[in-house]
């Protein structure tokens, strides 16, 4: 961005989120010469926390992700991509981005403490947040990495879990993948699900139900997770006799859905698909539907939602803003 510009102040690009997406398109965004401006979001309960840097604050232990032979803290890993993203220039502010202007020329972002940016284009990299069944002991545990995790693909592989008696909660497709990813690890498969019948697939279900450690808990909900420092069990209801039981685990994984960060984009014009989350109408591109408008990352991805096919839609998004640019 050229002095003048800059001057003027305008962005040339504007990046709203802080997790591997963001923080990848602020590397290339910034070694393109952009000097992107990082709306990093303020940390929030609702109701596990939401902190800047994305799921990956409340994951203790990241093995899956190229580069770190030896494994990495989530947190550790967000700050050494923020330290990156920094070095080739790249600005952060701590704030929630409230209300967005796509119509104006140039773009208005209105942020939470009273600001507002104008810029050229934005990448849009807020993530999606896990729901939770909303135990005071589950998003303690959670949080602290006392072995409740809402992703079995990012946690299930570690030594922790593994031969160890686990516990998946809920009923579709995404609870039958984790569940059936664990049975690889666990002594024991406990499927949570609070009706009689699941909402998978058929032959997601068959898949899931023909393995010879899964046993099945029907009419089932989890009302406390048990444990100081790491899970031990768990207390279930019976939905029909109200009566209470314990389960011993060493692993809870909720599997009840994830909601994508998109509350501030509503009434902007931003497209979204059938689940809520950012569309991107060219499967080969970034783009939204909105001139300059890009997205990277687990706020328009309900499928794979990991950190290194984040880090390359946030790489994709940068360069294709990066071209936006150029030819206007």
């Amino acid at each position: 961005m050229s002095d003048a510009t800059r001057e003027n102040d305008v962005e040339d690009v504007v990046i709203v989120g802080s997790g591997p997406a963001g923080w990848t398109a602020a590397i290339y965004a910034a070694r393109a010469d952009l000097h992107p401006l990082c709306i990093v979001g303020v940390p929030k309960q609702n109701p596990a926390p939401v902190l800047p840097g994305g799921q990956l604050m409340l994951t203790t232990e990241v093995e899956n992700y190229p580069g770190f032979p030896d494994g990495v803290t989530g947190p550790e890993m967000m700050m050494m991509f923020q330290k990156q993203a920094e070095r080739f220039g790249s600005r952060v502010k701590g704030a929630d981005v409230e209300r967005c202007d796509f119509g104006a020329r140039p773009m208005a972002l209105h942020l939470s403490n009273g600001e507002t940016i104008r810029t050229k284009s934005v990448i849009i990299a807020t993530g999606a947040t896990a729901n939770w069944i909303g135990l005071d002991n589950e998003l303690r545990l959670a949080t602290n990495g006392g072995g409740v995790s809402a992703c079995a693909v990012c946690d299930g592989a570690l030594p922790v879990f593994r031969d160890k008696p686990l516990a998946v909660v809920g009923g579709g497709d995404t609870a039958m993948e984790e569940a059936a990813y664990l049975t690889k690890f666990a002594s024991t498969v406990h499927i949570i699900h609070r009706r009689e019948s699941l909402r998978a697939s058929k032959t997601m279900q068959d898949r899931v139900l023909s393995a010879k450690n899964v046993q099945m808990h029907w009419n089932s909900t989890v009302i406390d997770v048990l444990g100081e420092d790491f899970i031990t069990g768990l207390v279930l209801e019976d939905t029909v006799s109200g009566e209470r039981s314990e389960l011993p685990v060493n692993g809870l994984f909720v599997a009840i859905g994830h909601a994508p960060a998109t509350e501030f984009l509503k009434d902007s014009g931003i497209a979204f698909d059938d689940s809520g989350y950012v569309s991107l109408p060219d499967g080969g591109s970034s783009a939204t539907n909105l001139e300059g408008v890009f997205a990277a990352g687990d706020v328009a991805d309900h499928v794979y939602r990991q950190a290194v096919t984040a880090a390359g839609m946030g790489c994709r998004a940068a360069i294709d803003a990066e071209r936006w640019l150029s030819g206007h």
